[in-house]
């Protein structure tokens, strides 16, 4: 569908139309990874065909292509629809309080402070930094923007076994959040405030990590 002249009303039926108008919704925006959004909806649609590692871990790109898809979804059912004008105006409205939801915006270290990611995004990278730490998961995560810096303060509430001293597993957390937030997002990272909000059961050990008693030698 022609979002840009409500007159338009192709066939439904006609791929050739359909591709045409989610080329002009894409667009040639630059991702903040270099990316042009086209390229990466284009990667991602072949991915079955050409695996790409880069999609696999830039953040951005997987943000792109996870709203383009449910743009995609939205627009092949209005297609099949045939909605009334009012019936576009709603789910208009119900994709842009969507968009609310993804938080603000931050500052990634960027001297023009032009590039952006949402916290909601920025959030999920962190959390999975965490729960990559043996023995911790990540229940919640946000980012505050320091005032007039491109600086991030993060605050993430954790749960972790006691099998091991907490100050050391803080540490390995701090670093494997610090890594993620300046390597893999961009982010300058003033803070990382921890809160151990839960206390999750050891692993038990698998039939591997038990020693084996042969006889009462020891042999």
């Amino acid at each position: 569908m022609a979002l840009d002249d409500p007159r338009a009303t192709p066939p439904p039926d006609d791929p050739a139309a359909r591709e045409a108008d989610a080329a002009r919704l894409i667009g040639d925006e630059r991702l903040p990874c270099g990316r042009l959004v086209s390229h990466a909806w284009e990667q991602a649609r072949a991915a079955g065909d050409q695996p790409d590692p880069h999609m696999d871990g830039c953040a951005f790109c997987r943000q792109a292509v996870e709203g383009l898809t449910a743009l995609d979804s939205t627009t092949r059912t209005l297609w099949a629809e045939r909605p009334s004008a009012r019936t576009v105006a709603d789910r208009v409205m119900r994709a842009v309080r969507a968009e609310v939801r993804l938080g603000r915006m931050l500052p990634l270290d960027d001297p023009t402070r032009e590039l952006r990611i949402a916290e909601t995004a920025a959030a999920k990278v962190l959390r999975r930094a965490a729960d990559r730490v043996p023995g911790v998961r990540a229940a919640s995560c946000r980012l505050t923007p320091a005032e007039g810096s491109t600086r991030v303060t993060i605050a993430m509430t954790l749960a972790v076994t006691l099998d091991r001293p907490l100050p050391g597993r803080a540490a390995e957390v701090r670093r494997a959040v610090a890594h993620a937030a300046e390597q893999e997002l961009g982010l300058a990272v003033s803070t990382i405030d921890l809160r151990i909000a839960s206390v999750l059961e050891p692993l038990k050990p698998t039939a591997s990590d038990e020693p084996t008693l042969r006889d009462g030698s020891g042999r």
